[in-house]
C-alpha cells in the first residue's frame, strides 16, 4: 500500500460533510433488545457502549421499524406514536461514547415478518413467502398506504437526528418493504409503483428524497441496496447499477452493497441452491482469494457510483480489507458476525495485533452424517443456517446482558434458545 491509498485508520469526509473516523463499519445486525412496547432499553445502550468502544468508525444499528404492526423479528424498536425518545437519547450517547458516528437503519419488514409476529404482512403484491410455512400471504399495500410510509421514513430520521443519532441509513435490501418493490418477482403492480425500473424504483427514491428534506443537507443519509436478489426473473446487478445513478442525484453520503433475501439468504453467504462443480469451485476460489461476498460486484457499481462504497459481507483479513480499500472498490469495510463474540475487532485491526477476525461458522454446523441420509439435506441447511443465526443472536444477547460471549455454544443449544426467546418475547409484545 503506497502512502497516498487510503488504508484502515484512515478518516472518510463524507459528502455532507460529516466526517467517519475509520474506514471500518459495524454493520447492521438485528438485536431483538426493544421492550413490550417496542422502545429501546439499556440492553441497547450497554451492547453499543461495548462496540463504540471497540473502534469501529461508523455503527450501523439493526433494523428500526417505521410500522410497528409488521416487524422482521419480535424485539425490533419501532417509532411508531409509541414514545421511547429519552431511550433513544440514551441509546444514541451510548453508541458514540468513543467519538464514532451512530447511524440509525430505518426499515419496514414487508412481506418478510413471520407468523408469530405479524397476521398480515404488507407488499407491493400478494406473494408470499414461502419458507417453512412460516410467513402468511401478505397483502398489497394502497396508494395512501405508500405515501404515508414514505412520510414515516422522513419523520423516523427527523427523530433519530433529534435523539442524538449522527446519521440514518435507508434500507432497501434483503427484500424487505423498499427491496421488495425493486423485484419483478414480488412486484407485479400495474400503477406508477410498478412495472417498469422506474416505476419499482420510485418508492425507494422518494423514501429518500423525503429523509434528505427532513434531516437537511449535512445530515449523514446512507442506503442499503442489493446487488441482486438472486432470484430467476427477480431484481438483478442491471437494475442494481441503473439504480446507483439514480441515486446519485439524491445527495446520498453512502452506499452499502448487500444482496439476497429470505428465500436466497446470500447476505449470509449460503446460496440456498445447489451448484454446479464449475460454480462451486469459482465461489470457493474467490472466497479463498477475496472473502468478501459482494466486492466482485461492487468494483462495476464503482464505474457509476459518486457517493462513497461501503461493502459488507464475509471480510475477515485485515489484507483483503487493506487490498479492498487500495483498489477503490470499496471506501468503508463493514463487518457483522466477529464483532458478535468480539466487539474489540477494529481497534485490534487498526493496531495491526490482528491479522485475521474470529470465524466461527466451520465450528457451528451440523455435518451430513447427523441425518442419516440424502434425503434430510433441505433439513440439514435450514438447521444450519437457522442455527447459526441463532448462535449469533445468543452472543448479542449475551453482550447486551454484560457477559462475555461463548464461542463453544453447541449449534442445536443455540438454536432451542434462539427459537424460545423469539417465542416469548412475541408472546409480550404490547401493540
Amino acid at each position: 500500500m503506497t502512502s497516498n491509498q487510503p488504508g484502515l485508520g484512515e478518516p472518510l469526509k463524507l459528502p455532507c460533510g460529516a466526517t467517519l473516523p475509520n474506514r471500518l463499519a459495524k454493520a447492521a445486525m438485528t438485536e431483538g433488545l426493544a421492550d413490550p412496547w417496542l422502545r429501546a432499553t439499556e440492553r441497547h445502550q450497554r451492547l453499543y457502549r461495548l462496540w463504540s468502544e471497540g473502534g469501529a468508525g461508523l455503527l450501523l444499528t439493526g433494523n428500526v421499524m417505521i410500522d410497528r404492526r409488521v416487524l422482521e423479528r419480535p424485539g425490533n424498536v419501532a417509532i411508531d406514536g409509541n414514545g421511547g425518545l429519552s431511550m433513544l437519547e440514551s441509546w444514541a450517547r451510548a453508541g458514540t461514547s468513543a467519538g464514532n458516528q451512530l447511524w440509525m437503519q430505518i426499515s419496514h419488514a414487508g412481506r418478510q415478518s413471520p407468523r408469530y409476529v405479524t397476521r398480515q404482512p404488507l407488499a407491493p403484491s400478494d406473494v408470499q413467502l414461502k419458507l417453512a410455512g412460516n410467513y402468511a400471504r401478505p397483502r398489497a399495500v394502497s396508494e395512501d398506504e405508500i405515501q404515508d410510509f414514505i412520510g414515516r421514513f422522513g419523520r423516523v430520521a427527523g427523530i433519530a437526528k433529534q435523539t442524538g443519532f449522527t446519521g440514518v441509513q435507508v434500507h432497501g435490501a434483503h427484500g424487505y418493504l423498499l427491496s421488495s418493490f425493486l423485484s419483478p418477482v414480488t412486484n407485479r403492480r400495474t400503477d406508477r409503483w410498478g412495472g417498469s425500473l422506474e416505476n419499482r424504483a420510485r418508492f425507494l427514491l422518494e423514501a429518500v428524497r423525503r429523509v434528505r428534506s427532513t434531516v437537511g443537507p449535512d445530515f449523514p443519509v446512507a442506503v442499503k441496496l442489493n446487488s441482486a436478489d438472486f432470484q430467476k426473473g427477480g431484481f438483478d446487478e442491471n437494475d442494481c447499477l441503473q439504480v446507483v445513478e439514480w441515486l446519485n442525484d439524491e445527495g446520498i453520503d453512502l452506499l452499502e452493497i448487500s444482496g439476497g433475501n429470505y428465500e436466497q439468504p446470500r447476505l449470509l453467504g449460503y446460496s440456498g441452491r445447489e451448484e454446479t462443480a464449475a460454480e462451486g469451485a469459482e465461489t470457493r476460489q474467490s472466497t479463498r482469494e477475496r472473502e468478501a461476498y459482494f466486492l466482485d460486484f461492487a468494483a462495476k457499481v464503482r464505474a457509476v457510483r459518486k457517493m462513497p462504497l461501503m461493502v459488507t459481507g464475509g471480510f475477515r483479513s485485515r489484507t483483503v480489507m487493506e487490498d479492498a480499500l487500495a483498489s477503490g472498490d470499496a471506501d468503508v469495510i463493514g463487518l457483522g458476525r466477529p464483532l458478535c463474540t468480539d466487539p474489540d475487532v477494529p481497534l485490534r485491526l487498526l493496531s495491526r495485533e490482528l491479522d485475521t477476525a474470529p470465524r466461527y461458522e466451520s465450528s457451528i454446523r451440523l455435518g451430513t452424517g447427523v441425518w442419516g441420509g440424502n434425503s434430510s439435506v433441505f433439513l440439514l441447511k435450514l438447521v444450519n443456517v437457522l442455527g447459526q443465526q441463532g448462535w449469533y443472536y445468543q452472543q448479542i444477547m449475551r453482550l447486551a446482558d454484560g457477559k462475555s460471549a461463548d464461542p463453544r455454544m453447541p449449534i442445536l443449544i443455540a438454536l432451542g434458545r434462539y427459537l424460545t426467546d423469539e417465542w416469548s418475547t412475541a408472546a409480550r409484545m404490547k401493540r
